[in-house]
């Protein structure tokens, strides 16, 4: 979890591709109205999202119910939509990206195709509750050495 630009997919990604898990992006499931907010420069608000956090909950659960690891990569920036993930699937644990927004901000700038501009940025650290219950780890490192952290921290 994290803001935008923070390297949830790509952290997730291969930390699903190392321990042979499926990965899942939070933003697949987005319904097209949201995409479509976010792609005019519109934040999403608490409504926006509740359906979205629906559907990420069944998928988790789902793939929990069938034994199954799924690793999400999902903003999950509130205390209460990491609540709703959380909400009936034990065993789910949070890794918090953290980095500062001028890292990002440069990060953002530089990826191209993604529907989230870094104009939006700010509103993602304004909404960001950083959670209390979660691996922290710094965003200035490299993907593989942030896997390892969580491997090892989680003993994976």
């Amino acid at each position: 979890m994290g803001v935008s630009g923070s390297g949830k997919s790509t952290v997730a990604r291969l930390l699903a591709e190392k321990l042979g898990w499926a990965y899942y992006d939070a933003d697949d499931f987005h319904p097209s109205e949201n995409i479509a907010k976010m792609a005019a420069g519109i934040p999403l608000t608490d409504n926006d999202r509740i359906p979205w956090l629906a559907a990420l909950n069944q998928l988790i659960g789902s793939q929990l119910n069938a034994g199954a690891h799924p690793v999400l990569a999902c903003s999950a920036l509130k205390e209460s939509y990491r609540q709703q993930l959380l909400a009936g699937n034990q065993g789910l644990q949070f890794v918090y990206l953290h980095g500062d927004y001028d890292l990002i901000l440069v990060r953002m700038q530089q990826r191209a195709g993604h529907y989230m501009k870094a104009e939006m940025l700010q509103s993602q650290f304004d909404a960001l509750e950083e959670p209390a219950c979660a691996l922290k780890v710094d965003v200035r490192r490299k993907p593989a050495e942030i896997v390892a952290q969580i491997r090892a921290d989680f003993g994976l």
